[in-house]
């Protein structure tokens, strides 16, 4: 039988919630001999105080900071993965955050994501990025929310779970 989660993708975006999903995908990864492949989205600026100026974008994030978020987002994967002995790799690309996910769940089987449980009225004007993901990725989709988090213990270190 062909296993399900051997290209797991894990969009991160340096907060606890994110630190969670990459640390139930690792687990997922360690017990299918599968890989992690973290995603980090740098959103260009598009607009200041809300107007839209002509000609797209008025700010790149220029290649030290793509750098530097690099070896960050490395760090934390090489943290969170520990002693498992699983393949990871993690990628930053500039974009808004549902383009990139999107893009790289083409080349993955499963994504595990954290949702942030954003408050009624944000979520209605703005929606959610992981309910647009589950709503079009091409991969099945887990979620990981606060109660999720709440159960385990939280993120970080004392979210991790024993053998």
């Amino acid at each position: 039988m062909a296993k399900l989660f051997q290209r797991i993708l894990v969009p991160y975006d340096f907060s606890d919630h994110s630190r969670h999903a990459l640390e139930v995908a690792c687990d997922l990864a360690a017990e299918n001999s599968g890989e992690v492949i973290a995603v980090c989205a740098l959103e260009p600026v598009s607009s200041l105080a809300g107007i839209r100026p002509p000609g797209g974008p008025i700010w790149y994030p220029p290649d030290d900071v793509i750098a530097s978020e690099r070896a960050r987002l490395e760090a934390a994967v090489a943290e969170v993965r520990g002693r498992r002995k699983i393949a990871t790799r993690a990628t930053i690309v500039v974009g808004a955050p549902l383009e990139v996910i999107l893009a790289a769940a083409k080349r993955a089987d499963v994504i595990v994501m954290a949702t942030t449980g954003r408050g009624a009225l944000s979520h209605l004007l703005v929606g959610s990025v992981a309910e647009k993901v589950v709503r079009h990725a091409p991969v099945p989709v887990l979620t990981i929310g606060r109660e999720a988090m709440r159960r385990a213990g939280g993120a970080g270190k004392q979210g991790r779970r024993t053998r």
